[in-house]
């Protein structure tokens, strides 16, 4: 899977060049960087991708790889933080490494996985359910509206004192209530008010969260090495999307037709930013904690002036002449 390699290539490659500059952390802790800077946030590419006239092939692509990895991403980000012993670390633990990996059952990560995931789809979806058949009896937007505030408010509340995966469960809760819901139980003006209601709702959070990084970012104790080091990460992470979407568009290739210039636009329009920012901010301080931010404040830095801004020229550039031929 495309989120799993780029993981296990960010992790392996931050551990290297920590290890270089004299940052040695434990190998863990940088493939949980690798975890949590490989969900892709998708919202400015898409309004991008519209505006230009990508092919709506790219479109769906996109915003598909987004939704499973920020679900399935918080997943492998929560279990590695757990497996890491991230509260009880110190230095010492650099080199306990290879002791760590022996005590690790592969056995018992993929069942807890399963559990997690599976049990985290059994729930959404019948939340989802539950949700779609009310609305389906009601014909009031207001009302209407406040069920899928209650739907994504309740399904995460419960789906944490579960111990499952509550963003998977929210996710597959908002995908059939956003699909069936939309089609069979909702009017036009409902899903006019609907839509403005969470847009507004993801506007507010998003604010929330960049306040948030600007504000730690006046705290971050900035050394030289630690600049390096972020200014580093940028590439890696470029060259781990790279190598993950090849793979997947490769293996695509076989069984249908893609795009043109799939490649390039996919790794450049492989932009990071709320849910890689709000992972990082979730750690417990330690040793680890404010260089593992850094990292992440340089990658999506960069990911949001530099990529944003020049997504629009890339899709241009490999794909509009595409549609012109057509």
């Amino acid at each position: 899977m495309q989120w799993a390699l780029s993981t296990l290539i960010v992790g392996g490659l931050t551990w290297l060049i920590l290890g270089w500059l004299g940052l040695e952390i434990p190998i863990l802790h940088a493939i949980l960087f690798g975890a949590l800077i490989s969900p892709t946030d998708p919202i400015a590419v898409m309004g991008v991708m519209k505006s230009v006239g990508a092919p709506r092939q790219l479109e769906v692509q996109i915003a598909g790889e987004s939704l499973f990895n920020d679900g399935l991403g918080v997943v492998v980000f929560l279990l590695l933080l757990d497996l890491s012993g991230w509260a009880d670390f110190d230095k010492s633990v650099v080199a306990s490494d290879a002791g760590f990996w022996q005590s690790i059952h592969i056995g018992q990560i993929a069942l807890l996985l399963l559990k997690e995931v599976g049990g985290a789809i059994a729930l959404g979806l019948s939340a989802g359910f539950a949700t779609y058949y009310m609305l389906k009896r009601v014909d009031n937007y207001q009302v209407e509206v406040l069920l899928t505030l209650a739907l994504a408010m309740g399904t995460y509340a419960l789906t944490d004192a579960m111990h499952l995966s509550a963003p998977i469960a929210v996710v597959v809760a908002g995908l059939f209530v956003g699909n069936q819901g939309r089609a069979l139980a909702m009017t036009e003006k409902t899903r006019e008010h609907v839509d403005t209601f969470w847009e507004l709702i993801d506007e507010i959070l998003n604010a929330v969260l960049f306040l948030l990084i600007g504000l730690e970012i006046l705290i971050l104790p900035l050394e030289r090495q630690w600049i390096i080091a972020g200014s580093l990460a940028i590439p890696i992470v470029l060259v781990a999307r790279w190598v993950s979407v090849s793979g997947i568009i490769s293996t695509l290739t076989g069984v249908s037709v893609q795009s043109k210039g799939a490649i390039s636009v996919l790794t450049w329009g492989g932009l990071r930013g709320g849910i890689s920012v709000a992972m990082a901010l979730s750690l417990p301080a330690n040793d680890s904690r404010s260089l593992l931010l850094t990292l992440t404040y340089f990658v999506v830095v960069f990911s949001i002036l530099v990529q944003g801004l020049t997504i629009g020229r890339v899709i241009r550039r490999t794909t509009v002449q595409e549609v012109r031929n057509d």
